[in-house]
């Protein structure tokens, strides 16, 4: 097999093996319901079929596939009615993360979040790369969570983002403005960097809410 050690950045070839995966199937590269193929997994990741066995271990949890005896395993169906409950939560515990995040931050991700908030603030009026966008969104809220220091938050909040992302990449055609959405993110992450708890918690609890709202009003 061409590739035996993981890629740097991942502890092993199935944690390598669930990233890669995690990230096809929230942005729905693998459409929901679309089965599994393992066997082509581990060819077009250079690994074997074990590591991707365990990833999709991990997968089931995360909701994003599910296996049934002798049929094999599928990513699991975006089900509009979950945003309520999504939502739900997030509006929780994204103001929690947001707050730690201004409070527990370290300076090196500080200064990435200010630098992200410089990156976003220099998009231009409507950027067209959608999918670009998206995958900004994801790497904007997982820096947030990371920086609030709470490793059990973070492992919630991703899942919870990952399912979100779900009904936002179906919902994407419908939606008036991605870059509107993504810019609310340069406040957010100003007063993260700055140490601003209570503002950084405001807004993020703001940016859940309108994100329910958008996709709602083109459902």
């Amino acid at each position: 097999m061409g590739v035996t050690t993981a890629e740097p950045g991942y502890a092993s070839l199935s944690e390598q093996a669930y990233h890669v995966l995690r990230d096809r199937i929230i942005m729905l590269d693998i459409a929901p319901g679309a089965p599994i193929n393992e066997a082509q997994l581990a060819a077009d990741l250079g690994i074997g079929r074990t590591p991707i066995r365990e990833s999709l271990k991990k997968l089931e949890l995360d909701h994003l596939v599910v296996s049934y005896p002798r049929r094999g395993t599928f990513a699991t169906q975006v089900d509009i009615t979950d945003l309520a409950s999504i939502c739900e939560l997030r509006e929780v515990l994204e103001p929690v993360a947001a707050r730690r995040a201004a409070l527990m931050a370290r300076p090196q991700i500080r200064a990435e979040l200010a630098a992200t908030a410089r990156q976003i603030a220099a998009m231009g009026a409507e950027p067209q790369d959608t999918r670009a966008l998206i995958a900004y969104d994801i790497t904007v809220h997982r820096l947030i969570y990371r920086a609030a220091e709470n490793p059990h938050l973070q492992e919630t909040l991703v899942r919870l983002d990952n399912l979100a992302t779900r009904i936002w990449c179906l919902a994407l055609d419908r939606l008036p403005s991605l870059g509107e959405h993504i810019r609310e993110h340069v406040g957010l992450l100003e007063a993260i960097a700055a140490g601003d708890a209570d503002r950084a918690a405001r807004i993020a609890a703001d940016h859940v809410t309108h994100f329910e709202a958008s996709i709602r009003a083109v459902l």
